[in-house]
């Protein structure tokens, strides 16, 4: 178990960000944990909600999908309503992320939300990851950091790949439902560069009556040099898929009996995908404890997404699919660069940097009937960019003080081509964004941490300069380029008890307005400013060598403001988890994972409430050989009856006179068995 589960907190602070592409050092690592050990507080983190998990951790999670991976995130709950080539929809600290706003997740330093999106802004698909290469997940919570601009308001994630990999090894996966994937990968060469080369193909049709027919095809190489000096590295990514999808389906229809849970309207939905990227980096560390780092990346992206939530309201004689189009080129640049400083008797680290990030986008909304264009509704051409520097100060002012004080600046740009030509129109936009993070660690075994940020989402571009509503024409508000979020934290985390380690926090959250672009309609829809506020509970203990429990539960009350219906829908008031990491021995380990989805309001006014879904997935691996390694994964062990999204809204069915105002919603997949074979080359 020594071996197998290891957690370390990443002084993200003390000693400035983590070199690109390296290995983590001494000085990044502060603190790991090590089952048997007593569990003590070291490191220096910046409040009691960051950490970092590690590849060997995330080996024992059982998960159906690879953005389930974020919910080693206390409190964040990945969920799914039109197939597997669709983005995730999250959850965490009271907001409905949809698919990505206000949530900042990146792999390999390359952003995966997608500003000004045709399927909603922020959007972030991590159907791309390779769960086999990811060497770590670092999390943090809040907009207490000055590294990190748009859309890391609730938090902000980061995977990042491993540079080499320590075997290459081919994975045969097969399981129920038609579930099948192959992976393969391997580093060649072992001196100071190395050549990294891996790929995945997956194959899946899934309960539904309708088979997703879902293919996805992966790859990655990589070439790493390490002189002990300077790090490089240059990466080529690429990721297509294409699927079939059973969106969410009306309550009303499964009670009487006219459809099943796995069955669908609109048996034409469903889309293709792509994100193929390049990308370079490099890092110098100097004696004196000075850090270069810079990068660069090209991302080329396209979404083609066809859907039909409401049916057969608006077109009784053809249906309302619609369909999404999305086709950009991404470019980005970014630099730091970190000093120790000394300001009188106060030691302290300083790190000054930027990033630029420019978007070049072709976007429509067209009617469609079996994928089969019907009506323009809308089409665009943006170009926006992002443009933003930033300093922190981490300082240590007594031995049992110290702080950590950021100052960034972000300036949104956007031009707008509408096909509309009044909907046209360019602007900017500049946030100032200060935080200031306290740190008290006492002789003893606890921590207590204060921290006070401003942290910011952009909004649709164009939502900032539409005058017509293109389906309407009605007249239609512009909103504001960016919407600033204000939030206070407290927290704590302490070994006190033996084997365990708790952490405590508690938050305020001001955000300026809940806006939102309603890509299905082709306008921006304004609600008012929201306040959230909010406490976390998490706990490790290991009460024996062979045995690792972590759990967590998360209560969140979530509000607009001035206004008398102030529910905001879909914000979970609470979630929860419980997981076991167990080494049998002889080669023998298990996982199980709990996992707490709380009810929510599905509008403004309260009323009605989705339902809270329990999910259990459990794991088992077998090292058969040296180089031969067995595991099996049960997806839905306890095969619940849930849901794993629920909406509500207006649709009408085929035989229904006028629109139905109902529950809609998409079921959790059914119990499943996953056997892996891992042979290493």
């Amino acid at each position: 178990m020594y071996r197998l589960l290891t957690t370390t907190l990443l002084t993200t602070t003390c000693f400035g960000p983590m070199t690109l592409g390296a290995t983590p050092t001494s000085a990044d690592l502060q603190e790991v944990l090590v089952l048997g050990s007593d569990l003590e507080l070291t490191g220096s983190p910046v409040n009691a909600t960051e950490g970092v998990v590690y590849d060997l951790q995330l080996a024992t999670r059982p998960m159906s999908r690879p953005g389930e991976l974020l919910e080693f995130v206390p409190g964040l709950i990945a969920t799914q309503h039109s197939g597997e080539g669709k983005g995730n929809q999250y959850f965490m600290r009271g907001f409905n992320l949809d698919h990505g706003t206000d949530l900042s997740i990146q792999v390999d330093g390359l952003p995966v939300n997608m500003p000004t999106h045709g399927h909603g802004h922020g959007y972030a698909d991590l159907n791309f990851l390779i769960p086999e290469l990811v060497d770590t997940l670092r999390y943090r919570k809040g907009p207490y950091y000055g590294d990190t601009g748009d859309f890391a308001t609730a938090g902000s994630t980061e995977f990042e790949y491993q540079n080499r990999l320590a075997e290459g090894s081919l994975n045969l996966t097969l399981g129920e439902e038609g579930y099948q994937r192959v992976y393969a990968g391997d580093t060649l060469g072992d001196g100071r560069g190395a050549l990294t080369l891996a790929g995945a193909l997956t194959r899946y049709d899934g309960p539904w009556e309708l088979d997703q027919d879902m293919d996805k095809r992966q790859g990655l190489a990589r070439y790493h040099h390490d002189d002990g000096r300077d790090q490089w590295r240059v990466t080529a990514a690429f990721y297509d898929n294409d699927w079939t999808a059973t969106d969410q389906i009306p309550q009303r229809a499964v009670t009487s009996g006219q459809l099943s849970r796995w069955a669908t309207v609109d048996d034409s939905n469903g889309g293709d995908t792509h994100r193929h990227s390049l990308s370079t980096d490099w890092s110098r560390t100097l004696d004196d404890d000075r850090i270069w780092e810079a990068g660069a990346w090209y991302i080329d992206y396209g979404l083609d997404l066809y859907s039909n939530f409401t049916y057969f309201q608006e077109h009784p004689d053809r249906g309302d699919q619609f369909h999404q189009y999305d086709d950009r080129n991404v470019y980005g640049l970014e630099g730091s660069y970190s000093q120790p400083v000394a300001i009188g008797d106060v030691s302290g680290q300083l790190t000054v940097g930027g990033q630029w990030r420019a978007d070049d986008i072709d976007l429509a909304l067209n009617w469609t009937e079996n994928r089969e264009h019907r009506e323009t509704v809308r089409t665009d051409q943006v170009e926006q960019s992002m443009t933003g520097v930033y300093a922190e100060l981490e300082q240590r002012w007594r031995p049992h003080w110290r702080s950590v004080a950021s100052l960034r600046i972000d300036h949104y740009r956007y031009d707008v081509d509408a096909g509309l030509t009044i909907n046209s129109g360019r602007g900017n936009e500049t946030q100032l964004s200060p935080a200031v993070n306290v740190i008290y660690s006492p002789p003893g075994d606890t921590e207590y941490f204060a921290s006070a940020g401003r942290g910011f989402h952009s909004n649709d571009a164009r939502g900032a300069v539409i005058r017509r509503d293109p389906v309407s024409d009605e007249a239609i508000e512009t909103v504001d380029p960016i919407a600033a979020a204000d939030s206070l934290e407290i927290g704590l985390r302490t070994a006190v008890l033996p084997r365990t380690r708790l952490s405590a926090t508690a938050f305020v959250m001001d955000l300026e307005s809940e806006l939102i672009y309603v890509g299905d309609a082709g306008n921006t829809e304004a609600l008012n400013p929201s306040r959230r506020y909010g406490a976390e509970f998490s706990a490790l203990w290991s009460p024996v060598s062979w045995l690792l429990v972590d759990g967590n539960v998360t209560f969140t009350r979530a509000r607009l403001r001035h206004t008398d219906e102030d529910r905001i829908p879909n914000a979970v008031s609470r979630t929860g988890s419980l997981g076991l990491a167990i080494d049998g021995g002889n080669g023998m380990t298990g996982g199980l994972r709990l996992r707490y989805l709380g009810e929510a309001p599905l509008s403004e006014s309260g009323r009605p409430r989705s339902p809270d879904t329990f999910l259990v997935n459990a794991s088992g691996s077998w090292q058969m050989t040296s180089r031969l390694n067995l595991s099996v994964e049960l997806i839905n062990a306890l095969d619940s009856d849930e849901h794993d999204i629920t909406y509500f809204y207006e649709s009408r069915l085929p035989d229904e006179a006028t629109p139905v105002e109902d529950i809609h919603f998409h079921p959790a997949e059914p119990r499943m068995l996953r056997f892996t074979v891992r042979a290493e080359l």
